[in-house]
């Protein structure tokens, strides 16, 4: 490797880890212990309103709790602001963002489907507010590629399937896309294992990066896990925490979802050790979405 391998697991601390989220947590630890590399915690909890008080301590007792210890202190969004408005500032002065005051009504009515995420049209861009409005950055036209180790190579029309997303939200808080770019900078992140639903979010970031004049990790999506009615495992579909109690049984269950060769019950620090060792990441599935398969 040209450079030290430095991953990093990054929930928001809005409720506790389920199976989706520790399967994203081990699966970014293997990769970087099988690599020789650091492995860090990041909280991303810009957003105060759905961060209830203590979940983060409860999420950084559940990973201890499944041994998946981090290597440095963790990052808490919430402690950078001052970062993030440097980086904003810089968007301003070189021109690349706008003011919008679309309500979500209007957003609603007017943008158009996208392969992740909804387009908006941009119906601020020529309409110079200023007073309480979000930004959002100004996209120019071209194709934004980048060569995913789980989901091959991916690619967006920028204006058309991306399309000007906001960078600040009209009350002031700094949207995640801003604030995971500059991170994984502050970080120096050279690897990011995380799942597919957030493809969408790698191209918006990728953009910020490159216009931030930050370098840009490796990146590698895993499948979703989703329930047996094809809903994802998500705190707001009410997935089940996992419980430190279950733990040599939850790493196991997560290991056959990564299609890894399964490893004899034992403790913890056991299993991950056996896991780490024979890590193979192209044994993962490729595709967007997994089933839960208990054992």
């Amino acid at each position: 490797m040209t450079k030290t391998y430095r991953g990093r697991f990054a929930p928001t601390p809005s409720g506790p880890l389920h199976l989706g989220s520790l399967l994203t947590a081990l699966a970014s630890w293997l990769d970087a212990r099988s690599r020789g590399g650091v492995w860090l915690l990041r909280i991303d909890d810009l957003d105060r309103a759905r961060c209830p008080r203590g979940a983060g301590s409860e999420i950084l007792r559940q990973l201890e709790a499944h041994g998946l210890q981090w290597d440095e202190r963790p990052r808490y969004q919430s402690q950078h602001i001052a970062e993030y408005r440097e980086a904003l500032e810089r968007l301003e002065r070189d021109g690349r963002l706008y003011a919008c005051t679309c309500s979500r009504a209007v957003l609603k009515e007017s943008c158009r489907p996208g392969p992740d995420d909804p387009v908006y049209p941009g119906t601020c861009r020529e309409a110079g507010r200023g007073g309480r409005a979000s930004r959002r950055v100004r996209l120019e036209d071209g194709t934004l590629c980048f060569d995913d180790a789980g989901q091959l190579r991916q690619c967006r029309r920028l204006a058309d399937e991306v399309g000007d997303f906001v960078v600040r939200r009209a009350d002031g808080q700094y949207a995640y896309q801003l604030a995971c770019a500059v991170d994984e900078s502050a970080q120096a992140i050279s690897d990011v294992v995380r799942g597919a639903d957030l493809l969408g979010s790698t191209f918006r970031q990728l953009w910020l990066m490159c216009a931030l004049g930050l370098p840009a990790p490796r990146y590698r999506h895993l499948p979703v896990v989703v329930s047996a009615d094809g809903r994802k495992l998500s705190k707001q579909n009410r997935a089940p925490p996992v419980t430190p109690r279950t733990a040599a049984a939850n790493l196991r269950r997560c290991l056959r979802l990564l299609h890894q060769p399964d490893v004899e019950a034992g403790a913890s620090a056991e299993i991950l050790r056996v896991a780490a060792a024979q890590w193979d990441a192209a044994r993962v599935s490729r595709s967007a979405q997994i089933g839960d398969l208990p054992l």
